[in-house]
């Protein structure tokens, strides 16, 4: 008798800890399953960004929002996305560079505003998807090749500006958006 009673609480107090452990991998199981389901719906939107960016490039009409610009020697500064932006629509495109500084500068917001129009534009798709974008723009205070890179599954995209007649390049590094979905503020042109 005292084997079975012995043999009884042996039992039990062995089951409370497997017990315990098939609760823990069934609550890490569901954390898992929540955290899978999670980054599916965040690829999900961030491909639904990146169809609606190939759809604006594709009809000219669009807006990059910058918010880091990186200079000639790599040098970079973040910036407000409000006012740093390379944008298209109806075949003239503007570049606009502000920085966060109490002078107003040329184009009365604290950097340049230049707009020309666009040309010999081309776009292109590499074997993993991802787009190239590439246009002359010419205009009075203007004359460059500004080329787009935006990787495959996001609307994150760098427009790199190539003057013609100097080696001052920069970069632009941010999100691409139809430009009715845009909020920038323009400043004056030159």
């Amino acid at each position: 008798m005292k084997k079975i009673v012995l043999l009884l609480m042996v039992l039990m107090f062995g089951a409370g800890p497997m017990m315990a452990q098939q609760d823990k991998s069934a609550e890490k199981a569901a954390k898992e399953a929540e955290k899978a389901a999670k980054k599916a719906a965040e690829e999900a939107e961030q491909n639904a960004l990146f169809e609606q960016a190939v759809r604006a490039l594709e009809a000219k009409d669009f807006v990059l929002e910058a918010d880091r610009i990186e200079f000639k020697l790599g040098n970079f500064v973040y910036v407000n996305s409000n006012t740093n932006f390379v944008a298209m629509k109806d075949g003239k495109a503007t570049i606009q560079l502000a920085f966060n500084v109490p002078v107003s500068g040329p184009n009365g917001i604290g950097g340049i505003t230049v707009e020309g129009t666009a040309s010999n534009i081309e776009m292109k798709t590499d074997k993993k998807g991802n787009v190239f974008y590439e246009m002359n723009v010419q205009g009075v205070a203007v004359s460059a090749r500004v080329t787009f890179r935006m990787a495959k599954g996001t609307n994150k995209c760098t427009a790199t500006v190539l003057p013609n007649f100097n080696s001052n390049r920069i970069s632009f590094s941010g999100e691409l958006y139809p430009s009715e979905l845009s909020d920038v503020f323009k400043g004056r042109s030159l």
